[in-house]
């Protein structure tokens, strides 16, 4: 293995939370007087930290959103998370061998602590993940594309920025990789290969990461 430490993005990463949150984004913006459709959503949000969405609706509306804001919609999602969240195709069996092989490897995303645990409670990966595994934007003062999060994640592994590879699917989470001095995987699933080009390497199946990380 060439890297001490592999940092894995949350949704749309480990979980198949993406189509469901940007789903319900749109809708929740729409109903607040900003119409937003889904490609929207994914455009602008994909891989935010949930104050982005508000600095962006304050700087192109100049209207804040309500304070319940966030309340509102993680409960709508949480709600949808149960009946409907999966895991990523495949990411079982990337976990088992990390673990098999005694590889360190974390989440560092720009959910909640609540949000990370609700989903992967929902999908089993609990297992996977104990808390001192977790890492969210919570835990630092910028989400991305600051590099802040990875290198809070990696500082708190003991994995220097040089010996980390983080696997990302959103610009913003390759650009806050590549600020940190990380290498970073892409994976294309949901994001058009062009999007992320700023990833040192690309894959579309979770079951290709292996072949990539030896």
């Amino acid at each position: 293995m060439r890297y001490d430490l592999v940092i894995f993005d949350n949704d749309g990463v480990l979980v198949d939370s993406e189509p469901i949150s940007n789903r319900l984004l749109a809708a929740y913006l729409t109903e607040l007087g900003h119409p937003t459709t889904y490609e929207d959503s994914i455009r602008d949000y994909m891989g935010s930290a949930m104050h982005r969405i508000h600095d962006l609706v304050l700087e192109r509306t100049g209207e804040r959103l309500p304070a319940e804001f966030d309340e509102v919609f993680h409960a709508r999602v949480f709600a949808a998370f149960e009946r409907e969240l999966r895991p990523v195709p495949g990411v079982t069996g990337v976990l088992e061998k990390l673990a098999a092989d005694g590889v360190p490897y974390c989440v560092a995303s720009s959910g909640s602590h609540e949000r990370i645990r609700v989903g992967h409670r929902t999908t089993g990966l609990d297992r996977w993940f104990p808390q001192e595994r977790v890492f969210s934007s919570e835990d630092v003062g910028r989400g991305k594309p600051a590099p802040d999060l990875f290198l809070h994640a990696a500082g708190r592994m003991g994995a220097a920025p040089g010996r980390c590879v983080v696997v990302e699917d959103s610009p913003l989470g390759v650009q806050a990789a590549v600020a940190a001095g990380m290498d970073v995987y892409g994976f294309t699933a949901m994001t058009p290969a062009t999007k992320l080009a700023g990833a040192g390497q690309l894959f579309s199946r979770m079951d290709q990461l292996l072949d990539l990380l030896v």
